[in-house]
């Protein structure tokens, strides 16, 4: 058994950009909140697209996995998702977690149901081999930290910063194609291994 899920990778100048925003948030949103808070920060190097959870999985499911996900998504074009602001989960005065994403704008338009669309055809083939439909919205976004502890402390400092009413411009995170992630916890965090790659159309 292993514990995997479905992303979408970086490239490298994107998975830089994105470090450096989360620097940047972290320093102006720390100086302002005491200890009783605690903060987990992503790793850059481990930051991507959630497309979708599988939890713990047979690995006799690898491959059969690859083929209905190729299937699945083989002919969908693929999408573009602008980075152009920051957010936060459930809400902005208590979260839970920080990120950065499209615009509410974008959520409504074209690339946004194209984006959808991929991920419901994505969720219709683990479902054809007994993998659960996730329960939650989707919500194109990349996570940038957790909040374990504290969050009214940090909602106060988001406020006092004025981080979320300011908009980015870091480009688009080019959804190409989808991966296969292998999910280890160590007493160091959490270690990733890439098992395979399933393409979107190819123009």
């Amino acid at each position: 058994m292993i514990r995997a899920f479905l992303a979408v990778e970086l490239s490298q100048e994107l998975r830089a950009e994105v470090a450096l925003v989360q620097q940047e948030l972290k320093g102006k949103i720390e100086p302002d909140m005491n200890r009783n808070r605690h903060i987990s920060w992503v790793q850059p190097a481990k930051i991507h697209f959630t497309i979708k959870f599988l939890g713990h999985m047979d690995e006799q499911f690898l491959d059969p996995l690859l083929g209905v996900v190729e299937q699945a998504i083989g002919s969908q074009p693929s999408v573009n998702v602008p980075l152009e602001r920051l957010g936060a989960f459930p809400r902005p005065h208590s979260p839970r977690v920080l990120w950065v994403g499209p615009s509410e704008h974008w959520e409504r338009g074209t690339e946004a149901k194209r984006m959808v669309e991929i991920r419901g055809a994505i969720e219709e083939a683990s479902e054809s081999l007994g993998f659960l439909r996730e329960a939650k919205p989707f919500s194109p976004h990349l996570t940038l930290a957790r909040i374990k502890t504290g969050e009214r402390h940090v909602g106060s400092a988001l406020a006092k910063s004025g981080v979320l009413d300011s908009p980015l411009s870091l480009g688009s995170l080019a959804v190409e194609s989808v991966v296969l992630i292998k999910s280890e916890v160590n007493p160091t965090g959490s270690v990733y291994t890439r098992l395979w790659e399933a393409r979107l159309k190819d123009f």
